[in-house]
């Protein structure tokens, strides 16, 4: 079969690979029907996630059809259309009984990570009854990919870690489809301001359209300041932080309030200065987190109910054989207007 695979920093390509088979009873073999790349993908690619080996298949998101299944799988048979979560889980033991299922004790973030993953034409998937979701009829399979990462993560790491409150004043510093997603399921909360931080002036558009209340651009505007003379001085009662560098992360110190919360979101490959000496005294909250898809069946209920949209969060599609020219197209976001591409076989 095709798949993209990892050939160090910098270095990836569309090959030849040997398609995968059950390798254990709770395994499900998966005929990729449409699948994404995520920011995780480009840490990867510049080397921030030193895990990942060469020859692995990258990508962790995806919906698809049942080819095969392992004679322990009771949930699934061939021919279900499938959604297939970021995060695998066994189900049974300590974490996955705290629905800690990021923390897996043979699973967690595993796809495209330590084992191969989605962006290929199939994909093994261990522990495939807690795994996979199965595709309401009729639904939007493009607009599901969204809730295999993005969309429980903005929510679970982003809005819930964050302790998002009707009446609250959120800021979210990064425009990407992370901080975009966590725009969007904020709202079922209701705050008072939310607040969208970015340099790139199409998303910020988009996140106006999205349900933001105001939109700060870095490159003309002083965020700090700016975030200041919106909350009448006090800072936010939420910041968000959706992209993974120390200036991403320096913002939200820098504007929270007494009494906040900081939801650290981004994938951060460098250490980050915290501002201990400042925060200690303020009463502040500071959460990290790996998403752990507890929230997925839910998040569908709201998509299917079509109070969520997330195909708006689609802006690119391509066959998954130009996967290669869809990496070009989403690594040069700003240049392209991309927020999620969509590749389907």
């Amino acid at each position: 079969m095709k798949a993209l695979t990892y050939q160090g920093p910098g270095a990836k390509a569309w090959s030849d690979i040997a398609k995968p088979v059950i390798d254990k009873p709770t395994d499900a073999i998966v005929r990729i029907l449409h699948t994404t790349i995520c920011g995780t993908d480009l840490h990867i690619l510049k080397g921030d996630v030193p895990e990942v080996t060469k020859g692995t298949v990258l990508g962790h998101e995806g919906v698809g059809v049942v080819e095969a299944v392992g004679p322990a799988i009771r949930n699934f048979k061939p021919g279900d259309h499938v959604l297939i979560s970021c995060i695998t889980s066994c189900g049974s033991c300590p974490n996955c009984r705290r629905q800690m299922y990021s923390h897996c004790a043979d699973g967690g973030w595993i796809l495209g990570h330590t084992i191969d993953g989605t962006q290929a034409e199939y994909v093994r998937i261990p522990h495939a009854d807690n795994s996979l979701y199965p595709v309401p009829a009729g639904a939007d399979e493009e607009a599901l990919v969204m809730l295999s990462d993005i969309l429980p993560t903005g929510f679970e790491i982003g809005v819930l870690a964050g302790k998002v409150k009707p009446g609250d004043s959120v800021v979210i510093v990064g425009a990407g489809p992370v901080g975009m997603a966590a725009l969007l399921t904020a709202q079922f909360y209701s705050p008072a301001l939310l607040i969208m931080v970015d340099g790139d002036t199409n998303r910020l558009e988009v996140a106006q359209r999205f349900g933001a209340t105001h939109v700060i651009d870095i490159n003309t505007q002083n965020a700090v300041e700016r975030i200041f003379e919106l909350t009448q001085g006090v800072g936010v009662d939420v910041a968000i932080e959706a992209v993974g560098i120390a200036a991403s992360f320096d913002t939200c110190q820098s504007v929270v309030a007494p009494g906040g919360s900081i939801a650290n979101v981004g994938v951060h490959g460098k250490s980050v200065e915290l501002h201990l000496e400042k925060l200690w005294i303020q009463n502040v909250t500071i959460s990290t987190g790996l998403v752990n898809t507890n929230t997925t069946p839910m998040l569908m209920k709201t998509v299917q109910s079509g109070k969520v949209d997330a195909s708006k969060l689609i802006t690119h599609r391509f066959a998954l054989n130009d996967i290669l020219q869809a990496y070009e197209v989403f690594g040069n976001a700003a240049k392209e207007k991309a927020m999620k591409v969509i590749l389907s076989q």
